[in-house]
């Protein structure tokens, strides 16, 4: 089994969202976030993708898929974590994201669920919170800012 992580280009958009749309997953607005999109593949095939929507300072992570049959692999983590470490990196200092089923998930990555209104007017603008996502979804933070955010095996 041999998996490989690279960043997304523009040439990789029809299969992410074909991933998306099988996973059940909003495709609006991947393409203007593609060069922050990262992808999984193992043997050769798309496997999982995540991505990054940048707002100044917030960030909003998007898209977290696993084809079914590669489901229970550890790879949506592994490219959740790679994502939090870039955007760190990067000098983001506040990840956002929305989820109608994974708020467990999440929350393993030191993510906690807010109110849409303490949710940066920039993020609140974005193609996901103008109706991509459905209007049940939780809506999470992540500071980075803080020294005791650990990432789960760290």
């Amino acid at each position: 089994m041999e998996l490989d992580f690279r960043a997304a280009s523009l040439a990789d958009l029809p299969m992410i969202l074909e991933l998306l749309s099988a996973s059940g997953l909003p495709t609006a607005g991947v393409e203007g976030h593609i060069d922050n999109f990262l992808l999984t593949f193992l043997d050769g095939s798309l496997a999982a993708c995540a991505g990054l929507e940048r707002y100044g300072a917030t960030a909003l992570l998007r898209s977290v898929a696993v084809a079914e049959r590669h489901r229970r692999q550890g790879l949506a983590g592994s490219l959740v974590s790679q994502l939090i470490g870039i955007a760190r990196a990067d000098g983001i200092e506040s990840l956002l994201l929305l989820t109608v089923t994974r708020a467990g998930f999440f929350e393993r990555f030191g993510f906690r669920t807010i109110s849409r209104d303490e949710a940066p007017t920039a993020v609140l603008c974005s193609i996901q919170f103008q109706g991509a996502c459905h209007a049940s979804a939780s809506v999470m933070r992540l500071d980075l800012d803080r020294p005791e955010t650990v990432l789960p095996g760290a």
